[in-house]
Order: C-alpha cells, then structure tokens, then sequence
C-alpha cells in the first residue's frame, strides 16, 4: 500500500508539473492594439445604437428605446474597476452638473454601463453608485445586461475590451448619443477636459434651436453664442461682452446705413436742384 500510495503520489506531482508547464507555455493574451481601438471607435460616429434592455440597479429592465428624445451620455465601467473606471466616474459626476447648469438638468441623460456580464449585478451597481454619489442624481441611469446585449452594445459603441489579469484591458471612452441614439462623439481619458466634453452638448441640446427662426428661440440662440469657458474658473458662464458687442456692432452698422442713406438723398436733392436751375427760361414768358 505504501509503494502505492508514493506511485501515485509521484504520478500526482508529474501531472501538476505538466499542467504548469502548460501554463507557461501558454501565450499571453494580445495587448490592446490603440490604433485599431481608435479606429474602431471612430468608425461607430453616426452608427444607430439598437434598442437594447438593460437591467438596472434595482434588477428592473431598462430600454434605451425608453432615453431617446434627448441626449444620451453613455460611460463605459465596470464596477469591480479599482484604477481608472472611478476616476472616470467622479470627473464625468463634476463635468455633469457643470453642463446641466448651464444647458439644464433635464438637457440631457447619463447612462453608466457596467460591461462585466458576470460581475456587475444589481447588488455591484447599487454599491457603486453609492460610492461615487450617482444615487439620486436626476436622470442617471447605471445599469448592466446579459453577455449577448452586453456585446451587441459594445459593438454599437465601437468599444474594444479583453480580459486581463484581475479584471479588463479597456480604453476610457466615453460616447455621447444624440437625441435618435445615434454616437455623436466620443470622448477619451478619465479627466478630459470640459470643453471637449460641453461643447457637443451645447451643439446637441441648443443646437436645433438656433437653427430655427421662430422668436421663441431667440433666448436659444443667445445662450448658445454668449456661453463661453473660463478657463481660470474651469466653469462655463454667460458672456455678456458678446452680447453687447453683437448688440453694439448691430447699432453701429444700422446707423452707418442711415448715414449713407441720408448722405444719398442730400445728394440726389442736390442734384435735382442744381437741374433746375440750369433750366433755360422761355423768352415769351
């Protein structure tokens, strides 16, 4: 029993062996190619994303059918990220409020999407939402899906992503949709800077309004000319300065046109005057 037991003991230890050997051998996974992830993610601008359910926090479904009308926002997580995702997360949180301070809170929606189909349950996105203090913020959504929506959407957003050591090899990318759900820019990093994030907003929500001629988006249009970045405040305000200048070169240009107007009749008066009395007088008067 005992050469027995040391047999297979040692048959044991073999196969552990080959196993790790194996292991070794194996190749490693292919790093990210960041050109073709770019590529790629540039391709999707003007792609329709389809109408996907997701599942919430709460484990009710969520349809992106259901946020059309409005922009869409779209960052793309995974809740048991440690590095980059809750980076991302709280600067998106602070870009948020800046534009909807400016555009409005209802302007726009946020959709957080955590893309681990096995790991990001509604239990992982409530406790990240809670973490990063998107519970309660109006109009954000953070939700999840089964693999085969998972990677539908994926595909839609032109995001790229492969299983790494402890997690996910991923870009930070960022798609902002328009009011159809078609991608409309995406955005890359964990801060970007407000401008890059604000100004297809602006473009999006304020957009069609300046490009209508009724009266009552003329406040629309002001808006979307006079909001300019700060960038000593890294805020967004109303520059009044464009607004009086407008005002202002407007006036000058229409009294210059007076002028000129005033300057023409004096001159055909003139003239008229001068055809009078150039006029020979009839002897027989």
């Amino acid at each position: 029993m005992g050469i027995l037991t040391r047999f297979l003991w040692m048959l044991g230890i073999a196969a552990l062996g080959c196993a790790a050997q194996a292991q070794t051998e194996r190749p490693a996974p292919e790093a990210l190619d960041a050109e073709r992830v770019y590529e790629e993610s540039q391709a999707a601008i003007g792609r329709q994303v389809g109408d996907h359910v997701l599942r919430d926090q709460t484990g009710a479904p969520l349809a992106l059918a259901d946020l059309r009308g409005r922009p869409l926002v779209v960052s793309v997580i995974y809740t048991s990220c440690s590095s980059i995702c809750p980076v991302t997360t709280d600067h998106l949180l602070d870009a948020v409020e800046e534009a909807r301070r400016v555009l409005g809170a209802g302007s726009f929606a946020v959709l957080s999407f955590g893309f681990d189909a096995r790991g990001d349950k509604p239990a992982q996105l409530r406790a990240f939402a809670i973490a990063h203090g998107l519970r309660g913020v109006e109009n954000w959504h953070i939700a999840s899906a089964d693999p085969e929506t998972t990677e539908a959407l994926l595909s839609d957003l032109g995001f790229n992503w492969r299983a790494a050591a402890g997690g996910f090899d991923h870009p930070s990318q960022t798609s902002i949709l328009d009011a159809d759900g078609r991608v409309y820019r995406q955005l890359y990093g964990e801060s970007f800077p407000l401008p890059v994030f604000m100004e297809p907003l602006k473009d999006l929500v304020l957009g069609k309004a300046v490009r209508s001629v009724a009266p009552g988006d003329l406040w629309n249009r002001l808006t979307f000319i006079c909001t300019v970045y700060n960038p000593l405040t890294r805020a967004y305000r109303f520059d009044y300065a464009i607004f009086f200048g407008i005002f202002f070169g407007a006036a000058s240009l229409l009294l210059t046109g007076i002028v000129i107007l005033r300057l023409w009749l004096e001159r055909r008066r003139a003239g008229h005057r001068h055809r009078v009395s150039t006029v020979p007088q009839d002897p027989a008067r």
